[in-house]
């Protein structure tokens, strides 16, 4: 009988552990915030859309078991510990099958039953237990015919492309996959330079990140003080982004921002953006557009060049820049 005990005993401090690593992700159970000021440990910081304090860091080794990715997401201030799987939200060796890994938020979370538990602008798939981006929001004033509430924005955007909109970036049209380009709803172009076949980490894409949806050379000359001797042309690349959160106010606190070569490796894009006035800027009424200007140097000889950018969760935007 006493083993008995000792075997329940026993059992259970495990089932607590398990729920403790779960937990200690900075995920499920953890502090509700809006800000990174709400956030008390030295590490913390607020998840942009989960809006709980996650644990901030620049390798794995930083990160608990439960959510072992370090990258960027967009919107939040730091690189954040993100989860993967739902078995090691749940912890390895644990039969439990309580939690799973947020495929919006990348954080261990509870299963949901209804929509009710996933909030505003999101639905509960039961036979997964996620919570997802769903196909209602909520948009004053009410959304007019042919629209539906973007739940990304809370705005009203048209359920099809065709549809007509104004000005630029996302206005009225889908989030992620359409842009306005002269008053019209238009598919985001499909990426088919060799920059994007050759990228092997296609997984860090999707379509509620950050969106590039045009670019233009803005200027190409001989610059040796930026450039060096050995690539002494200087080509600026203007790009234009929408988001579904507010740009930064500096380039400086751009995450999750990358330029992809021909042979497919990466390297970060916001170290080639200039501080100088009017190559980095951000406009609408919740910031949500930005006009990035990055600086390639090229050979003395160069015309044409295949380029790659893409923000974390975002879409990949080939651009072959061609220039005198």
């Amino acid at each position: 009988m006493q083993l008995r005990k000792t075997v329940v005993l026993l059992t259970a401090l495990s089932a607590l552990s398990v729920v403790m690593t779960a937990c200690d992700s900075g995920d499920t159970g953890s502090t509700a915030c809006t800000t990174d000021s709400d956030c008390t440990g030295t590490t913390d910081v607020c998840h942009p859309t989960a809006k709980i304090c996650v644990q901030s860091c620049t390798a794995a080794s930083d990160c608990p078991d439960t959510a072992k990715t370090c990258a960027a997401f967009t919107g939040a201030s730091k690189n954040i510990c993100q989860c993967s799987t739902d078995q090691l939200c749940n912890g390895v060796g644990s039969t439990s099958t309580d939690l799973v890994c947020s495929s919006v938020d990348k954080v261990c979370e509870e299963k949901c039953t209804s929509d009710a538990a996933c909030g505003t602008g999101r639905t509960c798939d039961t036979a997964t237990g996620q919570c997802k981006a769903g196909s209602t929001g909520t948009c004053s004033p009410a959304c007019g015919t042919g629209q539906t509430c973007d739940p990304q924005t809370n705005t009203c955007v048209n359920n099809n492309p065709g549809g007509t909109c104004s000005g630029e970036g996302q206005a009225t049209c889908k989030y992620g996959t359409e842009f306005c380009s002269s008053s019209t709803c238009t598919a985001l172009p499909a990426p088919s330079c060799q920059n994007y076949t050759n990228f092997p980490n296609k997984s860090s894409l999707g379509t509620t990140g950050t969106i590039i949806y045009s670019a233009t050379v803005q200027s190409s000359a001989t610059d040796t003080a930026y450039c060096g001797t050995a690539n002494p042309k200087r080509v600026k690349i203007a790009l234009s982004a929408y988001s579904s959160t507010p740009f930064p106010a500096t380039k400086d606190e751009l995450n999750g921002f990358f330029y992809v070569v021909v042979e497919g490796t990466q390297d970060s894009a916001t170290k080639s953006v200039s501080t100088s006035s009017g190559n980095y800027v951000v406009s609408g009424n919740n910031r949500e557009n930005a006009s990035i200007v990055y600086s390639l140097c090229r050979p003395a000889d160069s015309t044409t060049t295949s380029t790659g950018f893409y923000f974390i969760n975002g879409n990949f935007f080939c651009f072959q820049a061609s220039y005198l």
